[in-house]
């Protein structure tokens, strides 16, 4: 479950997932199907309610909160899946009160059954996958029908008659290009229509060093959704200096891969240039992390890269892209928790493949707009 430190509304991915772990079935799950107009909370975001009316995670800003718990109860009553069209537009009928968000937002609202388990099963074991689930069923289909598809294939889940064959192939190309990406669309087949969510394994944020400048890199990458490791290159570190982070491990630079996962992001920040030059060096050739962050002036870099290729290991293109050095997004702050959260905030814009510019000077809509109706 999510910590009592941790406001349950902001809860991440991570959070959403231990908590789904530790509910039992007289709870229910609702997730944004579509979004038409604007959200505060895109397709895929979850809120987990029990059986007293305990809610973790978010649908909206907290508008529909009290509506979403209300249709949530009825669901885990009547064990039936369901799918809650709410109109926020101006013209709305009940929900045109001038809030912040101005969109209509489909909610699918579901028992916390055994499928849920099937789910996380796959995606703990590091496999990429979209669950495909109908949200506006037709004669050949129920609202809640549901399979898994991910590198093994299609599967079955338990508690849910899968979805029919024919509907599958037909969203393939949706399929293709959500799984392993953390997006999610709905797509229309015939009067049908189905939600595919994809999920990706979480994300690991693995730090290289043992200073105190560590501690507010841990803490916001853990509340950014990450699971964070520290791999510390000297000596014996207590856990207990970093207790957010999810592992704390210990050993030469040459053996930082060991904290080395599917979904690592990586920031080398030990302050010892000899040291950051083996880990640097170790991650770039025996791994295919897509960022090493490396903490230190620009010069200090260069000097890294220099007595690389004195030893004959020269940087290649490739390897110069996967690099951030220095490492972090220029928010002008010189405190600690300001560059913890320039590096985060790097690591972040990095793994939704954006830039980290400002929202104001972005042309046309913030998210992609791709879920048709």
């Amino acid at each position: 479950m999510v910590s009592e430190e941790v406001d349950a509304w902001s809860a991440t991915e991570n959070d959403i997932r231990e908590s789904l772990r530790g509910l039992g079935t007289a709870a229910t799950v609702a997730t944004v199907a579509a979004v038409d107009g604007s959200a505060y909370r895109r397709p895929g975001a979850k809120m987990l309610v029990t059986a007293d009316g305990v809610a973790t995670g978010a649908v909206t800003a907290g508008c529909l909160e009290p509506s979403v718990v209300e249709t949530c109860d009825s669901v885990r009553r009547s064990g039936q899946p369901r799918t809650e069209r709410f109109d926020l537009t101006d013209g709305g009928e009940t929900w045109g009160l001038g809030l912040g968000c101005n969109g209509v937002i489909d909610v699918l609202v579901e028992p916390r059954d055994r499928s849920w388990d099937a789910v996380l099963d796959v995606v703990d074991d590091e496999e990429a996958i979209a669950v495909v689930t109908v949200v506006a069923s037709d004669r050949n289909t129920a609202v809640g029908e549901r399979v898994v598809v991910g590198e093994s294939g299609v599967r079955a889940v338990p508690d849910r008659d899968p979805v029919p064959l024919p509907h599958l192939s037909r969203v393939r190309d949706t399929i293709a290009r959500v799984v392993g990406t953390d997006q999610t669309r709905t797509v229309s087949v015939g009067d049908a229509t189905l939600l595919v969510d994809g999920l990706a394994p979480i994300p690991e944020l693995l730090l290289f060093g043992s200073q105190n400048d560590l501690g507010p890199v841990v803490r916001l990458g853990t509340r950014a959704g990450f699971r964070v490791s520290v791999h510390s290159p000297r000596g014996g570190v207590d856990a207990s200096a970093f207790p957010e982070a999810d592992a704390v491990y210990t050993g030469h630079p040459s053996t930082v891969t060991e904290s080395v996962g599917g979904h690592t992001y990586a920031v080398v920040m030990s302050h010892n240039l000899l040291d950051d030059r083996i880990a640097v060096e170790t991650l770039l050739r025996e791994t295919a992390v897509p960022y090493v962050g490396v903490m230190g002036p620009r010069e200090r870099f260069d000097r890294l890269r220099d007595e690389l290729a004195s030893d004959g290991r020269a940087l290649t293109a490739d390897e110069l892209d996967r690099l951030a050095a220095p490492v972090g997004l220029d928010l002008g702050g010189g405190t600690p928790v300001d560059i913890a959260l320039s590096i985060v905030s790097e690591v972040v814009a990095v793994r939704n493949g954006r830039d980290g510019g400002r929202l104001r000077d972005r042309s046309g809509p913030i998210h992609a707009l791709e879920n048709g109706r």
